[in-house]
């Protein structure tokens, strides 16, 4: 396991290629991409990235998915169809950064309105989406389903229903979503098992984010539930750009995560 750093975590204090610019200069060895905007999606744009990454491998890209990916969902096939051409851009710009993972949301949840899902008909939307992202990334990209409070996968409960339907469908677990969805990270651990392919990481501070080290969280025990259940991929620190003024404190917190992650290796020997 490795520990990285997203690109979101400069959002509004650096561009995307700027802040994958930094995260190389500092030797961190891996990263997420997060692409800001349409513009962002375009072949030469990812072809930038490519050349500014340096020796940082660019694991997961992830998207201002609001932007495109509920109609992805949508039952009206002109909609659907036109958000589509978007994913295949974003599919695309993955397989020329290298990234074997594409971050996903899906839609979001309005507020007061009462959900009943068809499980399986998202599931086998979700499986289709699986498809066309591995194709349109030359089968160099995973679709990665992330947890989130505001969105359809803000439960354990849900994966578990959709994934007997998306047997190609990998998953990203979010600390803080978990945390403000009312679940322990630990209890999304169980359900996505062995298709946990990507974690974000955040602390919490009573009722907001935090730099890891400048909250309540236990990292190191994290660690080692990943660890206890076979997790081996790689987990980046994805904190929002309020959390931190200035970048010595975004990379004293990387160091604080690295020795969490030292510390729980050392424990399961």
């Amino acid at each position: 396991m490795r520990i990285g750093l997203s690109t979101a975590s400069f959002f509004k204090k650096k561009l995307t290629e700027d802040a994958l610019s930094f995260i190389s200069a500092a030797g961190v060895p891996c990263c997420e991409v997060f692409l800001a905007s349409f513009s962002e999606y375009r072949q030469s744009f990812a072809k930038q990235l490519a050349e500014r990454k340096g020796n940082t491998e660019i694991v997961s890209v992830h998207t201002l998915n609001q932007q495109y990916e509920p109609e992805l969902f949508n039952q009206v096939d002109r909609a659907r169809k036109d958000s589509e051409i978007i994913l295949s851009r974003v599919a695309r710009a993955t397989k020329t950064v290298g990234a074997r993972y594409y971050t996903f949301h899906g839609p979001a949840m309005l507020r007061r309105v009462n959900y009943r899902f068809d499980y399986e008909r998202i599931g086998k939307r979700v499986q289709e989406l699986c498809e066309f992202v591995d194709k349109k990334s030359g089968h160099a990209t995973a679709l990665c389903y992330e947890n989130v409070h505001w969105c359809y996968f803000s439960n354990p409960d849900f994966i578990t229903r959709i994934l007997p339907y998306a047997p190609s469908l990998k998953t990203c677990l979010d600390v803080k979503q978990a945390i403000q969805s009312g679940f322990s990270p630990e209890e999304y651990i169980k359900t996505m098992g062995e298709r946990l392919t990507n974690v974000h990481l955040c602390d919490y501070n009573i009722d907001r984010t935090a730099l890891p080290g400048q909250g309540t969280f236990d990292f190191e025990r994290l660690f080692g539930i990943l660890l206890e259940n076979g997790y081996r991929g790689d987990a980046m620190i994805e904190v929002y750009s309020g959390d931190y003024d200035g970048y010595d404190e975004l990379m004293t917190s990387y160091d604080y995560v690295n020795t969490c992650l030292t510390r729980a290796l050392r424990a399961g020997v």
